[in-house]
């Protein structure tokens, strides 16, 4: 879902890429997707957001996995979905900071060392997180708002957005991502991973 709205920013230059480290990967509900870069292209990309996934704990125990993403949020902007933020932790970006997942994947969070509190969306700094399915749209809003402009994401989210509940959705998304996103944009996006 993430991707298909950051596609939008298309027109404006960006790439936005999935990567995997096989040639495809297929969704818990199996839904096969081909994969656009190799994993380690994350360490290239100027944003890099981490999906979720009914293998994330095997790949968060997986040092050779971790060590292919390679995020920088000295140089990156990075977010998590769901299990996504399992990742995060097992990476050492989030620390003590509190951060979102989805139900399934809370008590691993934890496990990790991390609070996980109940909220859609919250960043600190560069780093983001997101729990729920739905909630991918934040993490795509963030972005957008931190590299683009405000129109640029309600644009976006206009577009993919319910018939009938466009205004609405585009609002309620842009009130949950706005506190987190900070006084200026960064630099501009040409890669995302």
């Amino acid at each position: 879902m993430a991707a298909g709205i950051l596609g939008r920013m298309r027109p404006q230059g960006w790439e936005i890429a999935i990567a995997s480290p096989t040639e495809s990967v297929t969704s818990m509900n199996g839904a096969a997707i081909a994969r656009q870069e190799p994993l380690d292209y994350a360490a290239q990309a100027d944003a890099v957001l981490i999906g979720s996934g009914i293998h994330t704990r095997r790949i968060a125990e997986d040092a050779d996995m971790l060590r292919q993403i390679r995020p920088d949020p000295e140089r990156q902007l990075i977010g998590a979905q769901c299990s996504g933020t399992l990742l995060l932790a097992k990476l050492g970006l989030i620390g003590k900071l509190p951060a979102c997942t989805d139900l399934t994947t809370k008590p691993w969070v934890e496990e990790a060392g991390v609070e996980v509190i109940e909220a859609p969306f919250v960043a600190h700094g560069n780093v983001a997180t997101a729990g729920g399915c739905l909630a991918s749209q934040y993490l795509a809003a963030w972005l957008i708002l931190r590299l683009a402009t405000r129109a640029d994401a309600e644009a976006a989210l206009h577009y993919v957005a319910p018939v009938g509940e466009k205004a609405a959705y585009v609002d309620r998304a842009i009130a949950n991502v706005l506190p987190f996103v900070g006084e200026a944009p960064a630099a501009g996006l040409r890669r995302a991973g």
